[in-house]
């Protein structure tokens, strides 16, 4: 096999990028280690950035986004059950588009096989050579053959644990973590959500988050400790701390209901540099991961493979000034979405270590938050993503 373009991975990364390529008239391959249920059965974010939105405009992958997803002009910050609303489109012009990576995913595969874009689920083995060769190759194993995928270019799009950033040189990969002493338990649930918009509380007990996949299904989340297991948390004992943290009054608004998935997640802050090694390019969570709370991983996956498309595609135009400064120019959008997710998991969280003093400057900066016309614009407009270019 032969194309111009190895993308590894079948998340959205790896999806919009064929999208982009397919635009640009570039060839790719995509292979995908688990199958088409899996990947498409994945719960992931919900909150879609305005290039992300318009990217998937662009690539002609958003009918359906358009029908279902929800538009949101702001969100609500809530400090002991006392709420903030912040106008993000008053105060940056801009909004967001609540609409399920999971459902992403299924449009970008749906759209991939009507374009006949390669598309190689269940693809074992996946091994990459010569990346910093004139001719890298990737072995795999597909429908029981071995195979190799010659190409000029591999794109490692298969997350945090796939074989892309593995196949970097230690001596050449420097990477930068802070894992965090908690995670998110969260429940999918068929019931209305408790506001039209999300909100953010932060509460002496821990965080908690109102969100929601549509008008009739909502998505919660409670900080609970890494030492927490799922089987302890009964649905009941769930709803009853979600409405303690979101306070009384939006507490009386959360209906209940049974839980169709339950899970706890881990949060960390992860970047791998550089993200580029000859002619191998790290995009979306293959490169860095953030905690949740700024709705930022597929965003960034999204921007990282937009700088990477049009690098690409202006190679193959003569011009190799894009993939040359591929790296530099995504880790400069990756580090800024860093620091934001960094600094307002700290707002909202609290930490085994914080004390009446830390919960104090907690509640004082989300104070100062509530006042200033400067301090919220600086919040919403790193919400809404920073320009991507």
């Amino acid at each position: 096999m032969r194309t111009q373009v190895a993308i590894i991975g079948a998340g959205p990364a790896g999806l919009l990028l064929a999208h982009l390529l397919y635009k640009a008239g570039v060839e790719c391959v995509i292979l995908e280690r688990r199958d088409r249920a899996y990947v498409e059965s994945r719960i992931r974010a919900g909150i879609l950035e305005q290039v992300t939105v318009d990217l998937l405009r662009q690539v002609g992958v958003h009918d359906r986004m358009d029908r279902e997803g929800l538009p949101h002009e702001g969100f609500a910050l809530s400090t002991d059950g006392d709420n903030t609303r912040i106008d993000m489109k008053a105060l940056t012009g801009k909004s967001v588009m609540v609409y399920g990576q999971t459902e992403v995913t299924r449009d970008l595969i749906d759209a991939a096989f009507r374009r006949d874009i390669p598309l190689l689920f269940e693809a074992d083995n996946v091994a990459l050579h010569d990346i910093t060769g004139a001719r890298p190759r990737v072995t795999f194993r597909h429908d029981g053959v071995d195979r190799t995928l010659e190409c000029d270019f591999i794109a490692g799009c298969d997350g945090f644990h796939g074989v892309a950033r593995a196949s970097i040189p230690a001596d050449v990969l420097r990477t930068f973590e802070r894992v965090y002493p908690f995670g998110w338990l969260g429940v999918l649930a068929d019931v209305p959500p408790c506001d039209h918009e999300l909100i953010y509380a932060s509460h002496e007990r821990g965080f908690a988050l109102a969100s929601m996949r549509s008008n009739t299904r909502s998505r919660y989340y409670v900080q609970v400790a890494n030492t927490e297991k799922v089987e302890d948390w009964s649905d009941e004992r769930f709803w009853d701390e979600l409405c303690l943290r979101l306070g009384s009054e939006v507490g009386t608004r959360v209906t209940r209901g049974p839980s169709i998935e339950k899970s706890i997640a881990p949060l960390r802050s992860f970047v791998a540099e550089p993200m580029r090694h000859g002619n191998l390019f790290l995009a979306g969570d293959a490169a860095h991961i953030v905690p949740p709370t700024g709705a930022k991983g597929l965003n960034l996956a999204a921007t990282d493979v937009a700088y990477l498309a049009d690098g690409l595609a202006d190679h193959y135009r003569g011009n190799s000034a894009g993939i040359d400064a591929y790296s530099a120019r995504a880790l400069a959008r990756v580090w800024k979405a860093e620091r934001f997710s960094w600094w307002f998991t700290s707002l909202m969280h609290r930490f085994p270590d914080t004390d009446a003093f830390g919960r104090r400057m907690q509640i004082a900066e989300l104070g100062y938050l509530r006042g200033s016309h400067a301090a919220q614009q600086s919040l919403a407009e790193n919400y809404v993503g920073l320009p991507l270019h």
